[in-house]
């Protein structure tokens, strides 16, 4: 990508790329003369803020805003939290893959999702991750099996 393509991107207030083009309620990208229905939120920098947020997207089955509120925190966390923050995200993505129709990719992210929190016993930051981690592998066979799914919420 040349230079003045890269200065043209548009930026975040810290200076990370965004995507300017318009999403539906799922995000997925919509073209850019259309009007999307997801509306960019300015996320916190806390790490804890940002697990509120996510948590409150997650429990409102708003799977793909608590993915990009987990994932803010998640490139930032130091060494020990970052599979704590890869594994609550990649669950949301995984129920966003389920939305989406995407059986496959919903099983292996709520699997791979799971194994991540595995390392953090019953509860982390608040968080029932145990549970969270049952959950998703429960869905993920349902999902292989097709049953219908139980969408988890989560308990602080």
């Amino acid at each position: 990508m040349a230079d003045r393509d890269r200065a043209d991107r548009d930026r975040d207030a810290r200076g990370r790329a965004r995507s300017a083009r318009p999403r539906d309620e799922l995000g997925r990208p919509l073209p850019r003369d259309e009007q999307g229905s997801l509306v960019e939120e300015q996320l916190p920098d806390d790490p804890e803020a940002l697990l509120d947020v996510g948590v409150e997207h997650f429990n409102a089955e708003r799977f793909f805003q608590a993915h990009e509120a987990w994932e803010t925190a998640w490139h930032s966390a130091p060494g020990p939290e970052r599979d704590f923050w890869q594994g609550i995200t990649q669950v949301a993505v995984g129920f966003t893959h389920l939305r989406r129709g995407n059986r496959t990719g919903a099983v292996t992210l709520l699997r791979r999702g799971a194994k991540r929190l595995d390392a953090y016993g019953e509860r982390h930051r608040g968080i029932t991750v145990g549970a969270l981690a049952g959950a998703a592998r429960a869905a993920a066979e349902a999902i292989e099996a097709g049953s219908p799914v139980t969408l988890p919420k989560i308990a602080r």
